[in-house]
């Protein structure tokens, strides 16, 4: 469990699992945040090549991969946890986020600003969604895990639950399979769905340089956010990936390395 300390979301907690690559004394650092379900390894390709000129942290976020699990996914949790990476590293760091990981990383931004050099924000709004992801969740904890040898046994179990060929891989890789448990603490996400699918009011802007990178084939990035995304970001860009829908650095790696060199070089 994780302890409130007591001023301006400032926590106790311990310190994420992350990945590390590229030359220690690489400055700015890079810190990426994956989205639900995700974890640092997926993003290890990418990671990889930007960290040929810089250095590059990939987290696990709270309640996934080999990070601390806790009852609090709030949105202020995850920021806190962030601002303690950065701190630990030496920061202030450029910022990347992927959906989850980018209303974090908007979060961070948002209320531990010293922390934040550039910020990219990857196919997301600082919004309230109307859909859920507890399908996948209830499809997951279905899963009969003591009856499982290998990953195609279970992509197999959540085939058979109506999950989709890619999203059976994406999952499979959370899954620890000698010790037959998931690298998720899902009855934490499922706890906090509301929270995650929301986004909080923040009585606060950033004034930094930021990038709402989308995918031109998603629609979680609308005309109508724009406005609200100018009133807590007002240094905000807008870029697309074409053929790319939500999860862009999955769908063209490329063309979004290429789009996150120039910005962050800029």
């Amino acid at each position: 469990m994780v302890l409130a300390a007591g001023r301006r979301g400032r926590y106790q907690r311990a310190m994420l699992n992350w990945n590390a690559y590229g030359p220690a004394d690489a400055r700015p650092p890079l810190v990426i945040a994956h989205g639900l379900f995700g974890s640092a390894r997926n993003w290890n390709v990418i990671a990889t090549r930007l960290a040929e000129t810089r250095r590059v942290i990939a987290v696990d976020m709270r309640n996934h991969g080999h990070s601390p699990w806790s009852d609090d996914h709030s949105y202020a949790a995850l920021a806190g946890d962030l601002a303690q990476v950065i701190d630990k590293i030496g920061g202030p760091a450029d910022v990347l986020g992927h959906s989850m990981g980018g209303k974090a990383s908007m979060m961070l931004a948002l209320t531990y600003p010293e922390t934040v050099r550039r910020l990219i924000v990857a196919d997301i709004a600082p919004v309230a969604y109307g859909h859920s992801q507890m399908q996948y969740i209830t499809a997951m904890k279905a899963v009969d895990l003591s009856q499982v040898q290998r990953r195609s046994d279970v992509r197999e179990q959540l085939a058979a639950q109506g999950v989709d060929p890619a999203l059976q891989a994406f999952f499979t890789q959370s899954l620890d399979l000698a010790g037959k448990r998931w690298q998720m603490n899902l009855d934490a996400l499922a706890a906090g769905m509301d929270d995650l699918v929301g986004f909080p009011k923040v009585d606060a802007h950033w004034d930094g340089p930021a990038l709402f990178l989308t995918g031109a084939l998603s629609d979680y990035v609308k005309p109508e956010h724009r406005e609200l995304i100018r009133s807590l970001f007002p240094k905000a860009r807008f870029a697309k990936i074409p053929g790319a829908q939500h999860w862009l650095h999955a769908d063209k790696p490329r063309e979004f390395e290429a789009a996150v060199r120039v910005f962050l070089d800029s």
